[in-house]
């Protein structure tokens, strides 16, 4: 009789052992081996005290039953807080690093200046990470124009990167501390602080343009020598607050100091404008 039940035994246990299974446990990256009595995935996870939330990742299904020599992965999710050229918005993510969550968030390729660093944790607390893409912007000051590449949060930060100053009587547009966007033209210009009366910008001005340059903003007569639109002299350009050379400066520029000038004079164009001036009348 004792021999029997310790055979009994013996055999129950080699039963109970053949139950057993090596699963390959992987929680966020970290894998350990278990050896499981568990008949699904759902009661490894709680014979291992590993919890599985909104927004976590199963790679397999909670209730599926488990096989030996299974890998089981779960993924925890994170919450991220992202600006993204300064729009935010609330996301979540499964990766463990920066690197990998920008890719997860398929933005991966597009970053130019991030708030942390590519390998950085992003803790299971969560995080907030800021990117400011790489963008290509026009700057017009002292009468010339440059592209440049940036990935500044605010147009200040895009002019001080270029080591460009606004003097005092200027104004910056867009606003300085505004977010500089793809393809903006930020502009470094006198203010325009004299008001042209309605009837002189009711003028023909385009007719004179047309006249005095064939309408070519960038127009140089080195007979004078005269500039731009409306062959500025640099002396009366700088009467009426001009910068630099005439023709340097967009064409709106160039009209609006045509437009103090001709009030300056008090409207006797003809010292300004001789062979061409009659055409604002439509002469």
């Amino acid at each position: 009789m004792l021999c029997l039940a310790a055979a009994a035994a013996a055999g129950a246990l080699v039963g109970a052992a053949s139950l057993a299974k090596d699963i390959r446990l992987v929680v966020d990256g970290e894998a350990v081996a278990v050896r499981s009595f568990a008949g699904s995935v759902h009661e490894l996870l709680s014979d291992a005290g590993v919890t599985v939330g909104f927004g976590d990742y199963l790679s397999l299904g909670a209730q599926q039953d488990l096989a030996d020599g299974a890998t089981v992965v779960v993924k925890r999710a994170r919450p991220v807080r992202l600006t993204v050229d300064g729009r935010t918005s609330h996301r979540v993510v499964t990766a463990t690093n920066v690197g990998d969550a920008l890719d997860e968030l398929e933005i991966g390729g597009v970053a130019g200046r991030l708030s942390a660093e590519l390998g950085e944790a992003v803790p299971l607390s969560g995080m907030s990470l800021t990117v400011y893409t790489e963008r290509r912007v026009l700057i017009v000051a002292d009468g010339r124009r440059r592209w440049a590449r940036t990935t500044a949060g605010t147009v200040r930060q895009v002019l001080a990167q270029e080591r460009i100053r606004a003097p005092r009587g200027y104004r910056v547009t867009p606003e300085p501390s505004s977010f500089p966007r793809q393809g903006v033209v930020i502009r470094v210009e006198p203010e325009r602080v004299v008001l042209v009366a309605p009837e002189v910008a009711r003028l023909d001005w385009a007719a004179l343009a047309a006249c005095e340059s064939r309408g070519n903003p960038r127009a140089y007569n080195a007979a004078g020598p005269y500039y731009g639109l409306y062959q500025f002299s640099l002396d009366s350009w700088r009467a009426v607050g001009g910068g630099g050379v005439p023709s340097a400066w967009p064409p709106e520029e160039q009209t609006y100091r045509a437009q103090l000038l001709y009030q300056r004079v008090q409207g006797r164009w003809q010292g300004q404008w001789p062979h061409c001036g009659g055409r604002l009348f439509g002469r």
